[in-house]
């Protein structure tokens, strides 16, 4: 149970790092803007605000491989726990506010890999 809740906590953290360069690099490029169903227009107009995205982005993956690399002891749940809720909360309020999508995308697997490491640690 413990290497499936890692390798959901390691897939959350990869979401998240690809987060990051689709906010952040590739926001402006015709892919960033079909992923993200933008005009070319309003991609520029928005692109400051998508790299600020991206940075928050960057820390939930940071975070969670940082909890990854501690393990499995006190500190390394606490830190699983504590991002994994971070990202289930960005996802709902992503999905209230921006696009419902949002929540399948980022919030539903928070919360499956926050379900298994707590079931790991049972």
């Amino acid at each position: 149970m413990v290497t499936a809740a890692n390798l959901a906590v390691g897939l959350v953290a990869l979401l998240h790092g690809y987060f990051l360069v689709l906010e952040m690099f590739l926001w402006t490029t015709p892919y960033g803007r079909r992923v993200f169903g933008l005009t070319p227009e309003k991609a520029a107009l928005t692109r400051t605000l998508a790299a600020n995205q991206g940075l928050y982005n960057g820390f939930l993956a940071a975070g969670l491989a940082w909890a990854l690399w501690i393990g499995a002891g006190e500190d390394g749940h606490a830190l699983k726990v504590f991002f994994l809720g971070c990202v289930i909360v960005a996802g709902i309020f992503g999905a209230a506010t921006a696009s419902r999508k949002i929540l399948w995308v980022q919030a539903v697997p928070g919360a499956v890999a926050l379900a298994l490491v707590c079931a790991a640690s049972a």
